[in-house]
Parts: C-alpha cells; structure tokens; sequence
C-alpha cells in the first residue's frame, strides 16, 4: 500500500530520463509527480509552492557550479527528502537529519526500481508500516 498523496519532484535535463523515472514511481503507485528540466523550474516550484515536496529527484548535474545542493536541499523546508543521482564526485553522504529529512546520494546514471523502493521506504509512511507488519509476522511464524 503506497500514500498516493505524496509530491514526487523529479529533476533532469534528459526528458527520456525524467520520463523513465517517472514511470518507476507510477509502477509502484505514486501519480503525483511533477517532472522539470531546468534548475531554475525546480527552484521555483520548491520556493513558491503551497506545500512542500515529499521527496525531490533530481540529476546532480544539473546543480553542478551553480548551487550549493547540499545547503539547498538541507535548509529547505519545502523539501522533506531528497535523492540527487549521478554524483559522480560523491559530493556529500547519505543522511538522515533528526529523522525527518534524509538525502540519498548515488553514483548511479539512473536510479532503479530497486532503489526507488528502499528510498520509498524510508519516505512514505504506509510502506515503512507494512514493511513492519511484513517482518512481524515473519518473526511470528517462523
């Protein structure tokens, strides 16, 4: 069971890629999802939206010389969680800030199904608890 009311933001220059993406959210349920092809589109929409984004995706590429990703997408109170792919310089580590925001790097071209599952499991509420519920009952029979 997926929370389909979270806002998914993805980021990058490549539509096939922004579309690719997109299309592993929709496989595991998710349909709020906003794709951008410039950083400029995705500042905005973080800085003048109505609510903040669940999780922002976005090619570390695209803020290379031009923003500081990880001080933006930390301090940024519109941005709950965030994935930056493609850091092929490994810019900055995983983190988890008082377990409420975490920012997943990876060296990855593209992110995977697999890998948008681990994150949507530390992103969306009702997919921790029926990984919770899963592992329970696995402990209980057996």
């Amino acid at each position: 069971m997926t929370n389909k009311a979270l806002r998914i933001l993805i980021a990058d220059e490549q539509h096939f890629q922004r579309m690719k993406i997109e299309r592993l959210f929709n496989q595991l349920g998710y349909y709020r999802v906003a794709p951008v092809q410039h950083l400029e589109e995705l500042l905005t929409l973080v800085e003048y939206g109505c609510e903040p984004f669940d999780l922002v995706v976005i090619n570390a590429a695209m803020a290379a010389g031009s923003l500081d990703l990880r001080g933006f997408l930390l301090d940024n109170p519109q941005v709950r969680n965030a994935l930056v792919f493609n850091d092929t310089l490994a810019q900055f580590a995983p983190m988890s800030i008082s377990g409420q925001k975490t920012i997943q790097v990876s060296t990855a071209v593209l992110p995977d199904l697999k890998g948008i599952q681990r994150l949507m499991s530390t992103v969306d509420p009702l997919v921790r608890a029926n990984d919770d519920l899963t592992m329970r009952y696995q402990q209980k029979m057996g």
